[in-house]
């Protein structure tokens, strides 16, 4: 199928373009990604992305030059976004890890089992969905990506789900919690509890 036909299928909203655009494109831009993000799992993360964008805006495709210029440059956008990302959690965690070894030395170990009892009890009450969520991405360590195929969601399903999460427990814990919530952050932590 030559680009033009693809594109203008692609528009028009036919899955067997789109299933075509995949087939034919994914093993070069896999390629591509793994190249910039030399990580497996990040590259995947990417390349899925591009392809569910680029299926979502497919109404509003233009493309300049070529379809496959587009989704190179697609894929190049999409490691810089996950990158800053990454780069300013990267930053927000080196300030909770501060402030959470200052609250382990002020605290001894009675008082830490007690408040992280009190955080998976909060967690408890999270709703339903939310928790599943939550819990799918604390406690099992599963990615965003798999938590939306595991469920059937969209990832932006999925990271509102989590933020949501954050913020009950952020609420009902208070101040005093802030730097051991993080401490949820560590997928081997609560596996333990």
């Amino acid at each position: 199928m030559d680009e033009i036909t693809l594109i203008s299928r692609l528009k028009e909203g036919h899955e067997d373009s789109f299933v075509y655009l995949v087939d034919h494109y994914s093993q070069r831009l896999f390629g591509y990604a793994l190249t910039l993000t030399n990580n497996h799992e990040m590259a995947e993360d990417v390349l899925q992305n591009v392809f569910l964008k680029t299926w979502v805006k497919r109404k509003k495709l233009h493309i300049e030059s070529s379809l496959q210029n587009y989704l190179f440059k697609s894929v190049y956008n999409e490691f810089i976004n996950q990158y800053k990302k990454k780069r300013s959690t990267m930053i927000l965690e080196q300030k909770y890890f501060k402030a959470l070894e200052k609250t382990v030395a002020m605290n001894d170990e009675a008082s830490w089992e007690k408040v992280l009892s009190r955080i998976m009890d909060e967690i408890q009450k999270l709703p339903p969905k939310c928790q599943e969520v939550f819990l799918l991405s604390r406690k099992e360590g599963l990615t965003n990506l798999e938590i939306s195929e595991y469920l059937n969601i969209s990832i932006k399903t999925v990271e509102a789900q989590i933020s949501k999460a954050f913020s009950i427990l952020r609420k009902k814990l208070g101040n005093n919690y802030r730097a051991m919530l993080f401490l949820l952050l560590d997928t081997k932590l609560i596996k333990q509890i």
